[in-house]
């Protein structure tokens, strides 16, 4: 390759390298170093060392902050993100195209919904007097109204999430098991094999390298996420919904606190980012990414 081709192809890079640095990299590096400072509203760079994160252990709030994002990650990975997605798409693959196509582009239309809009539609079913409409339809069945935010908070933050959260993951799914050849079909429904059989041991391990990404992306995203469960609950009742992530947007940015601890906050997203990379490790050995690779099978009885 000659010196111009190669000055050729760092121009073709240097824009999206430039974009990654500026936004990446750069802003990754500055909350790494602001995690050992004690910086607040003055903006001052004081690096007090590892005393930010030695913080933690004395927060008697954080003990109930990670038990929250344990629940809300693990419940709404398992019954939605991944579960329900699986689900929907095994069902949307089996119907005829066109009225799969359209379940699909119906169950995508809160993902395409601006999160204030969806929060606040959730909000209106959620309300805890009668016009809400769970409500109207428990006065309808003769039953008095219920304060859902209140007395089933985790649930309620599990299940709004939950439900925009499975489009991705079916989408995912549903272009997987559209590309399994149908020869594998064809020869369990020879040897006999129900739905069910086909499902568990031809469609699942065929579709475990995007069970794989899906699971470990989604982590990802919840351990990080908090949008919705700020518009519907603001993390309460009294930190009943509040994730780490929200905790730290509120150190830093107010909300519930007006010392913006910039260094607190950044400290406990460098935390976040070590409970992901550990989650990741996780998957890489529960899904046996190196025997994928090492050599693909299929395991089919």
């Amino acid at each position: 390759m000659s010196r111009g081709q190669k000055l050729a192809i760092f121009a073709l890079f240097l824009p999206a390298l430039i974009v990654t640095v500026v936004f990446y990299v750069v802003p990754a590096v500055m909350t790494a170093a602001m995690s050992f400072t004690d910086m607040d509203f003055r903006l001052r760079w004081n690096f007090v060392g590892f005393a930010t994160f030695a913080r933690m252990f004395e927060d008697f709030l954080l003990p109930r902050i990670l038990q929250n994002t344990v629940v809300y990650t693990f419940f709404t990975l398992t019954f939605f993100n991944v579960g329900l997605a699986v689900l929907l798409a095994l069902v949307t693959a089996y119907v005829p195209d066109r009225v799969g196509r359209v379940f699909q582009a119906l169950w995508l239309l809160p993902r395409f919904t601006p999160p204030i809009v969806y929060g606040i539609i959730w909000m209106w079913i959620l309300d805890p007097t009668r016009a809400g409409l769970l409500n109207s339809l428990l006065a309808l069945a003769g039953s008095r109204p219920v304060n859902w935010v209140t007395d089933y908070p985790m649930a309620v933050v599990v299940i709004t999430n939950g439900i925009i959260g499975a489009s991705f993951g079916m989408v995912i799914f549903y272009s997987a098991i559209k590309s399994i050849p149908r020869d594998y079909t064809w020869a369990a429904l020879a040897d006999g094999a129900t739905w069910t059989q086909q499902v568990r041991y031809i469609t699942l391990p065929l579709i475990r390298w995007p069970l794989l990404f899906v699971t470990a992306y989604q982590t990802l995203s919840l351990l990080t996420s908090y949008e919705y469960i700020l518009i519907i609950t603001q993390g309460g009742p009294y930190f009943a919904t509040t994730v780490w992530s929200l905790y730290a947007y509120n150190l830093a940015f107010g909300g519930y606190f007006a010392n913006y601890e910039f260094g607190y906050g950044a400290a406990l997203l460098i935390v976040l980012v070590l409970i992901g990379t550990i989650a990741s490790i996780v998957y890489w050995r529960v899904f046996r990414f190196r025997e994928m690779m090492a050599e693909p099978k299929i395991e089919v009885m």
